[in-house]
C-alpha cells in the first residue's frame, strides 16, 4: 500500500499555514497544521516525515523546535521559512543542520522542491 508522508507546517500566522498546506497537499504530501511549536509538541498526529516551521514564533522558534527534536531524539528533516531572511539566520540553520532556508514569500515550485529533498534524505539548496 502507498503511503504519503506528513508534512507537519508550524506557523503563527494562519494564512501561511493554509496556503503551504493547500500547496503541500495538492503535490500529493498529507499535512498537519499548528500555530506553535508547542502544539506541535503535544500533538497526537502521527510521527511527521518532514517539518516547516517558521523562524519567528512566540514562543519557541522553529530553530529552537528543531534542536528540542534533535535534543530529545525525534529528530525530523526541517524546511525554516522566515519572513526576516539573513545572513545570520541562515548560517544559524546550517549550523542546526536544518535542510533547507526560505525567505517568505517563496515560490511554491522552492518549497515543494525543499520537501522533496529533506524527504530524500539530500541537502537542498538554501
Amino acid at each position: 500500500m502507498f503511503s504519503r508522508p506528513l508534512v507537519a507546517i508550524v506557523d503563527d500566522d494562519q494564512s501561511i499555514r493554509d496556503a503551504t498546506s493547500n500547496l503541500l497537499q495538492s503535490a500529493g504530501f498529507l499535512t498537519a497544521t499548528f500555530a506553535d511549536a508547542e502544539s506541535f509538541l503535544t500533538s497526537s498526529e502521527p510521527r511527521a516525515a518532514c517539518l516547516v516551521a517558521d523562524m519567528r514564533m512566540p514562543g519557541m522558534s522553529g530553530l529552537q523546535l528543531h534542536q528540542h527534536l534533535i535534543a530529545s531524539g525525534a529528530s525530523i528533516p526541517t524546511v525554516l521559512i522566515t519572513a526576516y531572511p539573513s545572513d545570520a539566520t541562515r548560517l544559524r540553520a546550517r549550523e542546526a543542520g536544518i535542510d533547507c532556508c526560505l525567505a517568505k514569500p517563496f515560490a511554491p515550485d522552492e518549497l515543494l522542491e525543499c520537501v522533496r529533498r529533506a524527504l530524500a534524505g539530500a541537502t537542498p539548496k538554501s
